[in-house]
Protein backbone atom coordinates (compact mmCIF):
# COMPACT_ATOMS: atom_id res chain seq x y z
CA UNK A 1 0.00 0.00 0.00
CA UNK A 2 1.20 3.51 -0.90
CA UNK A 3 3.51 2.11 -3.54
CA UNK A 4 4.48 4.39 -6.43
CA UNK A 5 3.77 2.79 -9.82
CA UNK A 6 5.19 4.30 -13.00
CA UNK A 7 2.93 3.79 -16.03
CA UNK A 8 4.42 6.24 -18.56
CA UNK A 9 7.49 8.50 -18.83
CA UNK A 10 5.97 11.27 -16.71
CA UNK A 11 2.87 9.61 -15.25
CA UNK A 12 2.58 7.54 -12.07
CA UNK A 13 -0.02 6.55 -9.54
CA UNK A 14 0.19 5.75 -5.86
CA UNK A 15 -1.51 2.47 -4.99
CA UNK A 16 -3.78 3.25 -2.03
CA UNK A 17 -7.51 3.00 -1.15
CA UNK A 18 -8.33 5.77 -3.67
CA UNK A 19 -5.51 5.84 -6.22
CA UNK A 20 -3.58 9.13 -6.34
CA UNK A 21 -2.18 10.24 -9.68
CA UNK A 22 1.26 11.81 -10.01
CA UNK A 23 2.33 13.77 -13.09
CA UNK A 24 5.87 15.14 -13.33
CA UNK A 25 6.15 17.97 -15.89
CA UNK A 26 9.90 18.12 -15.23
CA UNK A 27 12.40 16.08 -13.18
CA UNK A 28 11.94 18.22 -10.08
CA UNK A 29 8.18 18.92 -9.95
CA UNK A 30 5.09 16.83 -9.20
CA UNK A 31 1.39 17.49 -9.62
CA UNK A 32 -1.02 15.26 -7.73
CA UNK A 33 -4.39 14.05 -8.96
CA UNK A 34 -6.27 13.87 -5.62
CA UNK A 35 -4.59 13.64 -2.23
CA UNK A 36 -5.89 10.66 -0.26
CA UNK A 37 -8.29 10.44 2.63
CA UNK A 38 -6.55 12.17 5.53
CA UNK A 39 -3.40 13.63 7.08
CA UNK A 40 -1.77 10.21 7.50
CA UNK A 41 -2.22 9.47 3.81
CA UNK A 42 -0.82 12.91 2.95
CA UNK A 43 2.30 12.26 5.05
CA UNK A 44 2.95 9.04 3.12
CA UNK A 45 2.46 10.85 -0.17
CA UNK A 46 4.84 13.62 0.87
CA UNK A 47 7.49 11.04 1.78
CA UNK A 48 7.17 9.44 -1.66
CA UNK A 49 7.64 12.83 -3.30
CA UNK A 50 10.63 13.61 -1.09
CA UNK A 51 12.22 10.23 -1.85
CA UNK A 52 12.10 11.14 -5.55
CA UNK A 53 13.23 14.74 -4.98
CA UNK A 54 9.97 16.12 -6.36
CA UNK A 55 8.56 19.43 -5.21
CA UNK A 56 4.76 19.49 -5.02
CA UNK A 57 3.42 22.27 -7.23
CA UNK A 58 -0.31 21.56 -7.27
CA UNK A 59 -3.16 19.19 -6.47
CA UNK A 60 -5.97 18.80 -8.98
CA UNK A 61 -9.05 17.21 -7.43
CA UNK A 62 -11.37 14.94 -9.38
CA UNK A 63 -14.24 15.55 -6.95
CA UNK A 64 -14.89 16.56 -3.38
CA UNK A 65 -15.46 13.28 -1.55
CA UNK A 66 -13.35 13.03 1.57
CA UNK A 67 -11.23 10.10 0.39
CA UNK A 68 -10.04 12.24 -2.54
CA UNK A 69 -9.50 15.63 -0.87
CA UNK A 70 -8.68 14.57 2.69
CA UNK A 71 -4.94 15.16 2.26
CA UNK A 72 -5.30 18.59 0.66
CA UNK A 73 -5.05 20.64 3.83
CA UNK A 74 -1.92 18.95 5.17
CA UNK A 75 -0.11 19.02 1.83
CA UNK A 76 -1.07 22.63 1.21
CA UNK A 77 0.11 23.63 4.69
CA UNK A 78 3.41 21.77 4.35
CA UNK A 79 4.30 22.79 0.80
CA UNK A 80 2.26 25.86 -0.13
CA UNK A 81 0.97 24.03 -3.21
CA UNK A 82 -2.14 25.24 -5.00
CA UNK A 83 -5.32 23.16 -5.03
CA UNK A 84 -7.75 23.14 -7.95
CA UNK A 85 -11.34 21.90 -8.19
CA UNK A 86 -14.22 22.39 -10.59
CA UNK A 87 -17.83 23.57 -10.47
CA UNK A 88 -19.86 22.53 -7.43
CA UNK A 89 -16.91 20.36 -6.34
CA UNK A 90 -15.01 23.60 -5.72
CA UNK A 91 -17.63 24.78 -3.20
CA UNK A 92 -17.64 21.40 -1.42
CA UNK A 93 -13.82 21.37 -1.31
CA UNK A 94 -13.76 24.83 0.22
CA UNK A 95 -16.66 24.02 2.56
CA UNK A 96 -16.61 20.24 3.14
CA UNK A 97 -19.37 20.36 5.78
CA UNK A 98 -21.67 20.55 2.75
CA UNK A 99 -20.96 16.87 2.03
CA UNK A 100 -22.41 15.20 5.15
CA UNK A 101 -25.16 17.85 5.27
CA UNK A 102 -26.19 17.02 1.69
CA UNK A 103 -26.10 13.27 2.38
CA UNK A 104 -28.11 13.53 5.58
CA UNK A 105 -30.56 16.16 4.33
CA UNK A 106 -30.01 18.46 7.31
CA UNK A 107 -27.26 19.52 9.68
CA UNK A 108 -25.17 16.38 10.27
CA UNK A 109 -24.71 15.18 13.84
CA UNK A 110 -21.39 14.13 15.30
CA UNK A 111 -21.83 10.58 14.03
CA UNK A 112 -21.47 11.94 10.49
CA UNK A 113 -18.81 14.57 11.13
CA UNK A 114 -15.70 12.43 10.81
CA UNK A 115 -12.96 11.99 8.23
CA UNK A 116 -14.85 9.33 6.27
CA UNK A 117 -17.43 11.95 5.23
CA UNK A 118 -15.90 15.27 6.31
CA UNK A 119 -12.51 16.43 5.04
CA UNK A 120 -10.66 19.51 6.23
CA UNK A 121 -11.23 22.72 4.30
CA UNK A 122 -8.95 23.51 1.35
CA UNK A 123 -8.07 26.87 -0.19
CA UNK A 124 -9.07 25.69 -3.65
CA UNK A 125 -9.06 27.54 -6.97
CA UNK A 126 -11.15 26.94 -10.11
CA UNK A 127 -9.69 25.32 -13.20
CA UNK A 128 -10.09 28.68 -14.94
CA UNK A 129 -7.39 30.19 -12.70
CA UNK A 130 -4.26 31.21 -14.62
CA UNK A 131 -2.12 28.97 -12.40
CA UNK A 132 -3.99 25.77 -13.33
CA UNK A 133 -1.52 23.18 -14.75
CA UNK A 134 -2.83 23.16 -18.31
CA UNK A 135 -0.91 20.00 -19.24
CA UNK A 136 -3.63 18.02 -17.44
CA UNK A 137 -6.80 17.88 -19.53
CA UNK A 138 -10.01 17.69 -17.45
CA UNK A 139 -12.61 15.17 -18.65
CA UNK A 140 -16.17 15.72 -17.35
CA UNK A 141 -17.44 12.57 -15.59
CA UNK A 142 -20.68 13.61 -13.82
CA UNK A 143 -23.00 11.17 -12.10
CA UNK A 144 -21.10 9.80 -9.13
CA UNK A 145 -20.68 13.34 -7.86
CA UNK A 146 -21.82 16.81 -8.91
CA UNK A 147 -19.08 17.93 -11.30
CA UNK A 148 -16.59 15.09 -11.07
CA UNK A 149 -13.81 15.07 -13.65
CA UNK A 150 -11.08 12.75 -14.76
CA UNK A 151 -7.75 13.86 -16.21
CA UNK A 152 -5.74 12.92 -19.28
CA UNK A 153 -1.98 13.43 -18.95
CA UNK A 154 0.30 14.26 -21.91
CA UNK A 155 1.37 10.58 -21.75
CA UNK A 156 -2.22 9.68 -22.83
CA UNK A 157 -3.01 8.14 -19.45
CA UNK A 158 -6.56 8.80 -18.25
CA UNK A 159 -7.44 8.96 -14.55
CA UNK A 160 -11.13 8.07 -14.21
CA UNK A 161 -11.76 8.98 -10.56
CA UNK A 162 -14.84 7.17 -9.18
CA UNK A 163 -16.86 6.70 -12.35
CA UNK A 164 -16.21 2.95 -12.22
CA UNK A 165 -16.30 0.42 -9.40
CA UNK A 166 -14.35 -2.83 -9.56
CA UNK A 167 -16.21 -6.07 -10.23
CA UNK A 168 -15.30 -7.27 -6.76
CA UNK A 169 -16.81 -4.15 -5.15
CA UNK A 170 -20.01 -4.40 -7.16
CA UNK A 171 -20.38 -8.10 -6.39
CA UNK A 172 -19.91 -7.42 -2.66
CA UNK A 173 -21.89 -4.20 -2.18
CA UNK A 174 -24.11 -3.98 -5.29
CA UNK A 175 -25.21 -0.37 -4.67
CA UNK A 176 -22.29 2.07 -5.08
CA UNK A 177 -22.90 5.72 -4.31
CA UNK A 178 -24.52 7.70 -7.13
CA UNK A 179 -25.79 11.26 -7.23
CA UNK A 180 -27.36 11.53 -10.71
CA UNK A 181 -28.30 8.26 -12.41
CA UNK A 182 -29.03 9.75 -15.84
CA UNK A 183 -25.72 11.63 -15.90
CA UNK A 184 -23.92 8.50 -14.68
CA UNK A 185 -25.33 6.33 -17.47
CA UNK A 186 -24.31 8.99 -20.00
CA UNK A 187 -20.81 9.06 -18.50
CA UNK A 188 -20.54 5.27 -18.77
CA UNK A 189 -21.58 5.41 -22.42
CA UNK A 190 -18.89 8.00 -23.08
CA UNK A 191 -16.21 6.05 -21.19
CA UNK A 192 -17.06 2.85 -23.09
CA UNK A 193 -16.01 4.62 -26.30
CA UNK A 194 -12.99 6.44 -24.88
CA UNK A 195 -9.48 5.73 -26.16
CA UNK A 196 -6.23 6.04 -24.16
CA UNK A 197 -2.97 4.20 -23.65
CA UNK A 198 -4.04 3.34 -20.09
CA UNK A 199 -7.04 3.95 -17.83
CA UNK A 200 -6.68 4.32 -14.06
CA UNK A 201 -9.92 4.21 -12.05
CA UNK A 202 -9.55 5.24 -8.43
CA UNK A 203 -11.10 2.05 -7.07
CA UNK A 204 -10.37 -0.56 -9.72
CA UNK A 205 -7.24 -1.96 -11.38
CA UNK A 206 -5.56 0.04 -14.13
CA UNK A 207 -6.44 -1.32 -17.59
CA UNK A 208 -5.59 -0.73 -21.24
CA UNK A 209 -9.20 -1.51 -22.18
CA UNK A 210 -11.91 -0.01 -19.97
CA UNK A 211 -15.07 -0.76 -21.97
CA UNK A 212 -15.79 -4.18 -20.37
CA UNK A 213 -15.70 -2.74 -16.84
CA UNK A 214 -17.82 0.25 -17.87
CA UNK A 215 -20.37 -2.13 -19.40
CA UNK A 216 -20.43 -4.20 -16.21
CA UNK A 217 -21.01 -1.08 -14.11
CA UNK A 218 -23.92 -0.15 -16.39
CA UNK A 219 -25.38 -3.65 -16.10
CA UNK A 220 -25.27 -3.48 -12.29
CA UNK A 221 -26.90 -0.04 -12.19
CA UNK A 222 -29.76 -1.22 -14.39
CA UNK A 223 -30.09 -4.24 -12.10
CA UNK A 224 -30.52 -1.92 -9.10
CA UNK A 225 -33.19 0.05 -10.95
CA UNK A 226 -35.05 -3.17 -11.78
CA UNK A 227 -34.86 -4.24 -8.12
CA UNK A 228 -36.50 -0.96 -7.10
CA UNK A 229 -39.22 -1.35 -9.72
CA UNK A 230 -39.96 -4.84 -8.41
CA UNK A 231 -40.05 -3.69 -4.79
CA UNK A 232 -42.39 -0.82 -5.60
CA UNK A 233 -45.09 -2.97 -7.21
CA UNK A 234 -46.67 -2.51 -3.79
CA UNK A 235 -46.78 1.16 -2.65
CA UNK A 236 -43.97 1.73 -0.14
CA UNK A 237 -42.60 4.57 1.93
CA UNK A 238 -38.91 5.37 1.48
CA UNK A 239 -37.77 3.80 4.78
CA UNK A 240 -39.37 0.48 3.84
CA UNK A 241 -37.80 0.62 0.37
CA UNK A 242 -34.39 1.24 1.91
CA UNK A 243 -34.82 -1.62 4.39
CA UNK A 244 -35.85 -3.91 1.52
CA UNK A 245 -32.79 -2.89 -0.51
CA UNK A 246 -30.50 -3.69 2.44
CA UNK A 247 -32.20 -7.07 2.87
CA UNK A 248 -32.11 -7.88 -0.85
CA UNK A 249 -28.37 -7.18 -1.15
CA UNK A 250 -27.43 -8.43 2.35
CA UNK A 251 -26.02 -5.05 3.35
CA UNK A 252 -25.25 -4.03 6.93
CA UNK A 253 -26.94 -0.89 8.20
CA UNK A 254 -24.78 1.79 9.83
CA UNK A 255 -25.28 5.54 9.99
CA UNK A 256 -22.77 5.95 7.14
CA UNK A 257 -24.47 3.35 4.98
CA UNK A 258 -27.87 4.79 5.84
CA UNK A 259 -26.94 8.17 4.34
CA UNK A 260 -24.84 6.86 1.44
CA UNK A 261 -27.14 4.09 0.22
CA UNK A 262 -30.16 6.14 1.22
CA UNK A 263 -29.03 9.07 -0.92
CA UNK A 264 -28.35 6.69 -3.82
CA UNK A 265 -31.79 5.07 -3.57
CA UNK A 266 -33.41 8.52 -3.55
CA UNK A 267 -31.44 9.38 -6.70
CA UNK A 268 -32.64 6.19 -8.39
CA UNK A 269 -36.25 6.93 -7.42
CA UNK A 270 -35.95 10.48 -8.77
CA UNK A 271 -34.56 9.16 -12.07
CA UNK A 272 -37.25 6.48 -12.33
CA UNK A 273 -39.91 9.13 -11.62
CA UNK A 274 -38.48 11.38 -14.35
CA UNK A 275 -38.51 8.38 -16.71
CA UNK A 276 -42.19 7.75 -15.95
CA UNK A 277 -41.48 4.35 -14.39
CA UNK A 278 -42.53 5.15 -10.81
CA UNK A 279 -44.91 7.65 -9.28
CA UNK A 280 -45.47 8.94 -5.79
CA UNK A 281 -48.59 9.82 -3.86
CA UNK A 282 -49.37 11.04 -0.36
CA UNK A 283 -51.60 9.05 1.96
CA UNK A 284 -52.07 9.84 5.66
CA UNK A 285 -49.13 12.28 5.39
CA UNK A 286 -46.85 9.54 4.06
CA UNK A 287 -45.06 9.65 0.71
CA UNK A 288 -45.62 6.36 -1.12
CA UNK A 289 -43.65 5.21 -4.16
CA UNK A 290 -45.24 2.82 -6.65
CA UNK A 291 -44.18 1.32 -9.96
CA UNK A 292 -46.15 2.54 -12.96
CA UNK A 293 -47.53 -0.60 -14.62
CA UNK A 294 -48.37 -0.98 -18.27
Amino acid sequence: MYELVQVAPCTYYIECPAKIGVYTPDPHTAILIDSGNDKDAARKVLKILADHHWSLAAIVNTHSHADHIGGNKYLQTQTGCKVFASGIELAFTRHPLLEPAFLYGGFPGKDLRHKFLLAQESEALPFTDAAYPSALEPIPLPGHSWDMVGFRTPDDVVFLADCLSSKATLEKYSVPFLLDVRAYLDTLAMVMNMQASLFIPAHAPAAASIAPLAAYNREKMLEVSQTLLTLCHTPMIFEDILAAVFAHYSLTMTIEQYVLVGSTVRSFLAWLKDEGKVAFSFQQSKMLWQTVLG
